[in-house]
């Protein structure tokens, strides 16, 4: 097969050595051999590297031996080449340092030797290149990456200086290295990156100011080593920071005010330190957390007043806190517990009021779920759509048409009009389910103003939310490219939010089946918001089902 151009046997399950007759196809202008995830054993033939025009060379997840072959590369057009997770040894050929054209490289996962800034050269194309879990014990001139991953190697000494010089790098890990030492100011050139790992190593000294230069992080992981001295108010310049692990370390002070400022944080851990003070009620405006760590601190005092905080409290001090817990926490507890009483009683009386007034039919057949006035709701659509004319329809879906509506009271609105078989099969449940989304009121939840149904016409009456779906949006190459990453992060915390909204806090718990880019719309802010459709209540606990 002289003519072969791609050769796919990835996931195939085969067995012993790759045969050198691959090192045969030679002639072509471009080259893609795809063997990962098998059982191949022995060593990589020599002979692949007498494929001058081979472009793309994967061999992850095998079973592979020995050292990587001599000349590798000496096309010059190897841009994507993964041997991850073997059994090779041995340095990296010298011939790759010559291989300009790489964009995509992963050594990670073998048993690699040696130093990279002699295995490696200037590489203008390389966007990634992940060297963990081997024995490299220096990093050579690597410039130009976006992504570089050296945890789990025998890195020894300083960070080194060599980094500075990355400064397209967006994510950085030398996680669970012999690093120690200050965090060397060529770091701070690094300006550009979302993700920083330097955990399980041995540095000490502060935690640099400058760290509020990195104002794209995302996250930062300075867990289980030596740093000492205060955490710096400057983190707090970082507000789309969304994971902060500072535990294990020897920070003493007290926790930053500035801290507070992050408002997109979901994950703080601070504990295994020496922060003493009281915790504070700044921290209150962090509405996002999903998890609090600051246990084995020296802090005391109340604990604010947020729901992650308030589930994380009693492991929020160390034992010299302990009495003080008790006195501040319990009395707070208790008013807590007789204010739920309070407001459960409330809540059943309204709902029971709520059921009343909901559902109102009339002599002719007329039926509301709402708070509002659904029948003149109803008649005010039937007019601004002119009975429901196909110039103001903006969406088809397997239950109905959906119609933008601008009215005077509600503004622009989204009326879903059902098709006629569909809540007439389960009418009871569908009105169960209905009664149920006209109480979910969440940020990223649409809203379901009313559902009012006469004998013609059944109509879910929800807000308008202006970029439309998700999957519109991505499909479209205009408006997918306003999607930068910041915003694409919004929108999954976004889905996430309500999601755990209809899991955790509505009782009995809300299961959403449909979850999928049609069901996300996108407002003007480019905030998520989930359409309220396709639910289904359980009495112990929720399920998602994702189809």
């Amino acid at each position: 097969m002289k003519s072969l151009e791609t050769l796919n046997l990835q996931r195939c399950n085969l067995s012993g050595p790759i045969p050198s007759e691959l090192g045969n196809l030679n002639k072509l202008n471009d080259l893609t051999l795809h063997l990962h995830t098998n059982k191949l054993s022995g060593s990589i033939p020599k002979e692949l590297a007498y494929l001058d025009n081979l472009r793309v060379l994967t061999m992850t997840q095998n079973q592979l031996s020995g050292h990587l072959p001599d000349q590798l590369c000496q096309g010059g057009k190897l841009e994507n080449f993964t041997v991850a997770s073997n059994k090779l040894t041995g340095p990296i050929p010298r011939s790759l340092s010559n291989c300009s054209s790489f964009k995509w490289v992963r050594f990670n996962n073998n048993s690699f030797i040696g130093n990279l800034s002699e295995a490696f050269g200037i590489y203008p194309e390389l966007q990634f290149i992940d060297l963990r879990d081997n024995n490299f014990h220096e990093i050579g001139n690597v410039q130009g990456l976006l992504g570089l991953d050296l945890s789990s190697n025998h890195l020894l000494g300083q960070i080194p200086k060599e980094f500075g010089r990355l400064t397209s790098l967006v994510r950085l890990s030398v996680q669970n290295n012999n690093i120690f030492g200050n965090i060397s100011e060529e770091l701070g050139s690094l300006t550009k990156l979302e993700s920083l790992d330097l955990s399980d190593n041995r540095l000490n000294g502060s935690i640099p100011t400058w760290i509020g230069d990195f104002v794209r992080l995302f996250q930062l992981n300075l867990s289980n080593n030596k740093f000492g001295q205060k955490i710096p108010k400057e983190i707090g310049r970082i507000t789309h920071l969304t994971v902060l692990d500072l535990s294990h370390n020897l920070l003493d002070g007290e926790i930053p005010a500035e801290l507070a400022s992050v408002l997109d944080l979901l994950n703080l851990n601070l504990s295994h330190n020496g922060l003493s003070g009281r915790i504070r009620k700044e921290l209150e405006s962090l509405t996002g957390l999903l998890d609090v760590v600051l246990s084995y601190n020296d802090l005391e005092g109340p604990i604010p007043n947020n729901k992650v905080f308030m589930n994380a409290s009693l492991e929020a001090l160390n034992s010299k806190g302990s009495k003080l817990i008790l006195i501040t926490v319990l009395p707070v507890m208790g008013a807590l517990v007789l204010l739920c009483v309070f407001i459960g009683v409330l809540f059943m009386c309204n709902k029971r009021r709520r059921v009343k007034d909901v559902e109102r039919r009339d002599g002719d057949g007329w039926l509301s779920i709402s708070m509002i006035d659904g029948k003149a709701l109803y008649r005010d659509i039937l007019n601004a759509t002119e009975e429901f004319d196909a110039k103001f329809c903006i969406g088809q879906g397997g239950h109905g048409s959906v119609y933008k509506v601008n009215l005077p009271l509600l503004g622009d609105i989204a009326v879903k009009r059902l098709h006629s078989s569909f809540q007439n099969t389960h009418p009871k449940s569908f009105i169960n389910e209905v009664r149920a989304l006209t109480g979910i009121k969440h940020r990223n939840i649409v809203n379901l103003y009313d559902y009012c149904s006469k004998a013609q016409h059944s109509l879910l009456v929800y807000e308008y939310v202006e970029r439309g779906s998700l999957s519109s949006i991505l499909s479209n190459e205009v408006e997918s490219k306003k999607l930068d990453w910041l915003k694409r992060v919004n929108i999954i915390k976004g889905v996430a939010f309500a999601l755990s909204y209809m899991h955790q806090d509505c009782s009995p718990p809300i299961v959403y089946r449909d979850i999928s880019s049609s069901n996300v719309l996108v407002d003007s802010e480019y905030e998520a918001r989930v359409t309220p459709q396709r639910i289904f209540r359980t009495k112990t606990r929720a399920v998602l089902h994702v189809e």
